[in-house]
Formats: C-alpha cells, structure tokens, sequence
C-alpha cells in the first residue's frame, strides 16, 4: 500500500507571478465567445510567452499550430465550429487559435509518460488585472491561466526533487484553444489526443478543489426553430405567433423533461429568442436547450425525451390554441412550421478507473478524490475515454468555478491556491516517478 505522502511543497517564483500577470493581460477569448466583429484573441501571443517561460525549465516544443479545415467535417463537432471553417474566415479562425505541446524530457513510451492539459483561452469578459500579494485577479485567473502557471512551477519542482523526470519520465504538456465558446475542445485537445500526445496518466487542469474527478460529462444542444410568417400588430391572427409557440413550447419542455433524464443529468432550458419590437407579430424564432449527461446511454434517452416532449407539447399547443382567433393560424400550423435540430450531439463522457494511480495519487502524492456523489461537470477531458484501459484521466486544478468566480465577474485564484497546485503536480510527478511507472 501507497499511503504516505512525500514531503514536497512548490509555489510560483517571482518570475513566474509576472508570467501570470502578462498572460492575464492578453485577451483570449476566442471568436465563439468574443462574438463577430471583435478583434482575434491574443492566443498566439499568449502560446509564445508560456513556450518561453517552459523552455526556461527545460521544455522542448514538439508542435505548435491548429488542424485543417478538413478535420473538423465530422459529426463529433459542434455546428457553430462547423459554421464557423466553413466561412469566408474559416482558415483566420483556426489560425488565430493554435494549440501548444511541449515536452520535457526523451520521448518515451506512454507507460513512462505523463500529460498535463490546460487551455489558455477564456470566457469573454474583460476584467481587473492585478496581484495585491495574496489575489490575483484577472480573466483566466483560475479558468485556466492560473493553474497554468502553477503547473510550470510544480514541474520545476518535481526536476529539482527528482532526477528521474525528465530523465525516466517524459512530462508532456498540451497547452490548448478551443475550449469554451461551446467548442468543446474539437480543434484543441481532440487532435492532439488523437495524435498520440498522452500518457499512462492524463490531468486536466480545471478548478476542482484540489480533488483529482476521474470524471467528466458532455452536453448535448437542442433546438426549436419555428419558421412562420410575421404580422403586423393590428392583424395577429394573420400570422404565425413564434413568440407564443415558443414560451408555451419552454415551460412544456421544462415540466416534462424535469428529472426525465435521471436526477443527476438535469435538461436546462435555456435562451429564447423572436424580436425585441411590441408592435409585431413575429414568425420566426429559437429556443434552445442544453442536456448534459455522464454516460452516453443516459444522452441518447435523453435526445428521445427531448424528442417526445416536443411532438407531445405541439399537440397540446394545438388543442388549448386552436380556438383562440389570433393564434388559431399558428395553432394549425404549429408542426410544420417548428423542427428540431441538435447543434451538438454525440460527444463522448469520461467515467474512468484505475485502482493502482488511484492509490498513487490518495498516497504518495496526497491527492484526494472527489466523492462520487458530487456532479461531475464538462470540459476537454472526454477526448481521453477512448484511451486503453491502462491509461488513467483525471481532472485536477486549484480553486473552484463558483467559489473563485469563473466566468462571472469578480474572477480570482489566491496565490496559496495556486502554490498549493503547484505542490500537488510536484507530489504527482515525483511519486510517478517513484511509483507509477510500468
């Protein structure tokens, strides 16, 4: 049995603070969050200056760039990343956000390999950036700039503990784009997964208390589109009320699908939209929803209940309308002018086991692991469920997202969160090294 734990604590170097500090002045909120017309995201910027900060500790840079156009043309991948290549700007919104591998160390078998992940791109939303000696604040502070840093520091940490990483373990880092905006990580993380730069044991860096979750969920994204014809406010019953249709059509949707999916996928109904005008009749408009699920059985049931609500409240909206003069037009019309569509579908969960890095990381690394009984949440690290069986993914990070504020305004990491991180990937690395090894 593994159970003590190593005596090794880390923190960010002062140099390492102004690394966090430039990087939270960049902004990298990707063209899916930043929304069009807004200038491209520094993402470049911010890849070169984390590249120079890890080849200062040893880092080589195996690969630096975005896929093709022609990769991203599968069913796996979001419609607005869909839309998004197939446009005029396809190639610009690639290109202005490329992924980053590093590696520290030979190139060796994924038995002797570990992979850190971490994405350097945001959420939109300007905010502060400061250090008062305790705080950072800034966008990306803890989502995910911060853990970032910190995981530079824990890496330096673990060399100087431990001859043997670096030297008998290679450290791949994938410092990615591409993960919010709704991207889910298709042009960031997938591919470089898919090419191979992962190891025995995968961490994504996200704030979970400093709890290792070997668990992450997906989402689905459905959507009601109507498409009826307008009328003028003085005629309603001339046209087709999407307005009406739709707000029935969403509290329908949330009474029937409320716990449908099982108590721990809930179905959020989410943004409706027709026209911000009082004196129209609007006939075309959306409404979407967004359904997460932790295994795919529980997605796919979810898609026919999503389904079935819809044909079930399209009935009922035809019954209790019918007979009312302004919407009996709609009311008739309401199946063939409304269709359902899903944005995104069909992407993989993570819910992995491993009982000896488990033991690695409760033991010598001092590492607990988050109860099952707390939600697991989405993020890059369902790009690894395909992974063999003798490869183990975890997602680790500092802080919380709504204790600290990710993407909302007020964002932080405390410096103790961070440094406490950073001991953690060292602890990691080094009871790898010791232990973990095949």
């Amino acid at each position: 049995m593994l159970t003590e734990t190593l005596p090794l604590e880390a923190g960010l170097s002062p140099g390492e603070r102004e690394l966090l500090l430039d990087l939270l002045r960049l902004p990298t909120a990707g063209p899916l969050e930043a929304g069009p017309g807004a200038p491209p995201p520094l993402l470049p910027e911010a890849l070169e200056a984390y590249a120079r900060a890890a080849a200062g500790l040893g880092l080589a840079e195996l690969y630096r760039g975005a896929p093709g156009v022609a990769e991203l043309d599968r069913p796996d991948v979001p419609l607005t990343v869909r839309q998004a290549v197939r446009s005029a700007a396809g190639p610009g919104f690639l290109a202005c956000q490329p992924s980053l591998v590093l590696r520290l160390g030979p190139a060796l078998p994924r038995a002797a390999t570990v992979m850190f992940n971490v994405h350097l791109d945001t959420v939109a939303g300007r905010e502060p950036v400061g250090f008062d000696g305790r705080r950072f604040t800034g966008r990306g502070a803890i989502d995910a700039k911060g853990p970032a840093v910190a995981l530079l520091a824990g890496v330096r940490a673990a060399v100087a503990a431990e001859p043997r990483v670096g030297r008998e373990v290679a450290v791949l880092v994938q410092a990615v784009s591409g993960e919010e905006g709704g991207a889910m990580g298709v042009f960031g993380t997938r591919p470089l997964v898919e090419a191979g730069y992962v190891g025995a044991l995968n961490v994504f860096c996200e704030p979970t208390g400093l709890r290792f979750l070997p668990r992450s969920t997906a989402a689905a994204t459905a959507r009601l589109r109507v498409r009826g014809e307008d009328a003028i406010d003085d005629c309603p019953e001339a046209g087709h009320n999407a307005t009406v249709l739709l707000g029935f059509l969403a509290q329908h949707l949330a009474r029937e699908l409320g716990g449908a999916a099982g108590p721990r996928d809930p179905v959020c109904v989410a943004g409706m939209s027709t026209g911000p005008l009082h004196n129209r009749v609007y006939g075309i408009g959306e409404l979407l929803l967004n359904l997460p699920y932790r295994e795919a059985g529980s997605g796919r049931r979810a898609e026919r209940a999503v389904a079935a609500a819809v044909r079930s409240g399209l009935a009922e909206f035809r019954h209790l309308f019918g007979g009312l003069p302004e919407f009996a037009r709609t009311a008739a019309d309401c199946a063939r002018i409304t269709r359902l569509d899903w944005p995104k579908r069909g992407l993989p969960v993570l819910d992995n086991r491993h009982p000896a890095f488990e033991e690695l990381l409760t033991g010598p690394a001092g590492i607990a692991r988050m109860p099952d009984t707390e939600p697991a949440f989405t993020c890059d690290a369902i790009w690894t469920a395909g992974l063999p069986d003798d490869a183990f993914t975890v997602v680790l990070g500092p802080g919380e997202l709504g204790a600290n504020r990710a993407h909302a305004a007020g964002e932080f990491a405390e410096a103790a969160q961070l440094d406490a991180f950073a001991s953690a990937v060292a602890r990691l690395l080094v009871a790898f090294a010791r232990h973990g090894r095949a």
